[in-house]
């Protein structure tokens, strides 16, 4: 039977197990010989490369600091107002170029990036980025123009329309022009009122604009004046390039056609809730972890053009992976009318939330909503013995409790704590509050914390834990909520 403190059995919002009979004691083992020693596999398992995100964070500043070292050498002392114009010009657009390419990377879906990092974390990083790169652009802009206007001593119109009669600079204009639409659509408040398909749309624009880019930055001054800055600039692009098609396209394209993956079942679990079974050959190669989510296209009409992105909900079976999904808009209510046979194509395995970031041997996993679906497969999975693991689902009420049976199952079988918190998020009585969290995990502060549920969910129970004394750095969260 899962442990459960004195505290919790008090908790107001408490849903106690399903008792079960005692266990009855085994006999007496017997005295037999000590089995003879199993032969290591022939090819075990290589662990997942990963980089730290402190390590790509230092990456990036440090190719940030060697473009600067660049525009360094190449500039010249001068108190000329057209001479310091065209310089923070040039060093705006070195930065804007080197940023477009960091930009690119973090959304190529390495793998070592992906796993190490967190496909939230690179989200925010790009969304945050975006807003720098393109603040850099508007500054090479005006700056460039103010130079020009007043080394020929003509005035802004003029001087507008005598640069763009440059190839160059013209593609630059339209290329900016692109990166400013990415980045009106991917504000919040604008996506939200923008089809995912055309913020999509918009956004691969970028990988023009990029380009475009790049023929102005061939034809300036601080690349084209010396044939190795050419070469190095060119073969950055080009790797950034050749990683996006190779993960991107060619990737997934491989794994479809390796797999093939179909829709083998479509089961209710409760309102509005399914799970999906694709079955495929040879699953297993794709190393699938739980906690990690795949980007799913199922090629039916209404879903074939959008990947979405949904967390495995069970450790990967006989070339079965499993996502249980709720209605929540248009391509979700859409997946409940799938049939099997439908062909899949999933790319991925993405995510960080995995058994690698655990620093101790106690582990609480926290869930609100649907949620559940990684913590269940990592309820099931992590390694611990009886009390070890402890797992707190906060639902509105019971009836949103998605994969109960399963849950408790794992609980009973491993002798796991689980708790459910019940009530409105609107009450009087709050179980996310510091206090409560302590009272149903009274050395909350040994804990390592698995984090996922809504974006509102996951703030307050971040805020509480961290008032409650457990360290940021032993809370782990993804979600999917960039903007």
């Amino acid at each position: 039977m899962p442990d459960v403190t004195t505290e919790a059995r008090h908790h107001p919002l408490y849903v106690p197990l399903p008792s079960e009979p005692p266990p009855v004691a085994p006999p007496a083992p017997v005295a037999a010989p000590a089995p003879a020693p199993t032969p290591a596999p022939a090819h075990a398992p290589v662990p997942a490369l990963r980089l730290a995100p402190e390590r790509l964070r230092t990456a990036v500043v440090a190719g940030a600091g060697a473009v600067a070292l660049l525009w360094g050498l190449q500039a010249r002392a001068s108190a000329r107002l057209d001479a310091l114009f065209a310089t923070g010009a040039h060093l705006t657009g070195l930065l804007a170029g080197y940023g477009v390419l960091a930009l690119l990377l973090l959304m190529a879906r390495v793998p070592a990036v992906e796993h190490g990092v967190g496909a939230d974390r690179l989200a925010r990083w790009h969304a945050r980025g975006g807003r720098y790169v393109l603040g850099l652009i508007g500054a090479h802009a005006a700056l460039a123009l103010c130079g020009y206007a007043v080394h020929t001593r003509t005035d802004l119109v003029t001087a507008t329309g005598d640069l763009l009669s440059y190839g160059a600079i013209a593609a630059a204009t339209a290329g900016t022009a692109l990166f400013v639409a990415v980045g009106v659509t991917s504000a919040r408040a604008v996506r939200r009122r923008v089809r995912h398909e055309t913020w999509r749309a918009v956004h691969l624009s970028g990988l023009l604009a990029a380009a475009l880019g790049f023929v102005h930055q061939l034809a300036g001054p601080d690349v084209a004046g010396s044939l190795v800055i050419v070469w190095l600039w060119s073969m950055a692009h080009a790797t950034v390039g050749v990683l996006l098609v190779w993960y991107r396209i060619v990737v997934p394209v491989r794994a479809a056609l390796r797999h093939e993956l179909r829709v083998a079942e479509v089961r209710d679990e409760g309102p509005g809730v399914v799970s999906v079974l694709v079955q495929g050959r040879g699953v297993a190669r794709l190393c699938a972890e739980p906690g990690q989510f795949f980007r799913w296209r199922f090629l039916r009409r209404g879903l074939w053009a959008t990947a979405l992105p949904f967390s495995l909900s069970a450790p990967v079976r006989d070339d079965t992976l499993r996502i249980t999904v709720k209605a929540i808009g248009d391509h979700t209510r859409r997946i409940r009318r799938l049939r099997p046979g439908v062909r899949v194509l999933a790319s991925g395995p993405f995510g960080a939330l995995t058994a690698h970031r655990r620093t101790r041997r106690k582990v609480l996993l926290l869930a609100g909503g649907v949620g559940i679906t990684p913590l269940r497969a990592l309820f099931e999975t992590l390694p611990g013995g009886p009390g070890d693991i402890t797992l707190l689902y906060r639902a509105s009420d019971a009836g949103g409790l998605v994969l109960r049976e399963e849950l408790e199952a794992i609980a009973r079988e491993r002798r796991a704590a689980l708790h459910y918190l019940l009530g409105p998020s609107d009450g009087s009585f709050d179980p996310l509050a510091p206090r409560a969290l302590r009272n149903l995990v009274p050395d909350l502060a040994a804990h390592d914390v698995y984090l996922c549920g809504p974006p509102a969910m996951a703030r307050a129970a971040t805020a509480s834990l961290l008032r409650a004394g457990v360290p940021a750095s032993r809370i782990h969260s993804e979600d999917f909520d960039h903007g």
